[in-house]
């Protein structure tokens, strides 16, 4: 079981920006973390992150051939990419995607409450600190 954790902008930030709403722990000590609860359950774990979506959407495109299945944190772009949304729906019939959000996205601003890619994922998780990606580990574990 191959599972890919994507981060999306701004992520690579974690621990510096906001620590009241995403916690002190840097990206890369979540990602250490996810890595080994996803190994302990038997998955095969991955990560990617990039300020690009560009390079979202060509990772997202691969991912029908390179993973069983995604965990996806679009920070920004769950809001308002179309274009995001649409790569992950050109491929959701070969690799499912779960999106996760560390905040609870509907208890924020208002333009946070909207998220354009929740009907091409099969479930949304928020609201649970780091706790949201191993949430979404669980899930995809679950259903492949």
């Amino acid at each position: 079981m191959k599972i890919l954790i994507l981060n999306g902008p701004n992520l690579n930030m974690t621990g510096i920006r906001k620590k009241e709403v995403y916690g002190s722990q840097t990206l890369d000590d979540i990602n250490s973390e996810l890595r080994e609860y996803g190994e302990g359950k038997g998955a095969d774990m991955f990560f990617y992150q990039s300020n690009h979506e560009g390079d979202l959407i060509d990772i997202i495109h691969k991912s029908m051939d390179k993973y069983d299945g995604v965990v996806l944190n679009a920070g920004a772009y769950t809001h308002y990419s179309y274009a995001i949304r649409d790569a992950i729906e050109c491929v959701n019939d070969y690799t499912p995607f779960v999106e996760v959000h560390m905040s609870d996205i509907r208890s924020r601003e208002d333009f946070r409450k909207k998220s354009v890619i929740t009907d091409v994922c099969i479930e949304q998780i928020s609201g649970y600190g780091k706790d949201s990606y191993k949430m979404g580990i669980d899930l995809l574990l679950k259903i492949l």
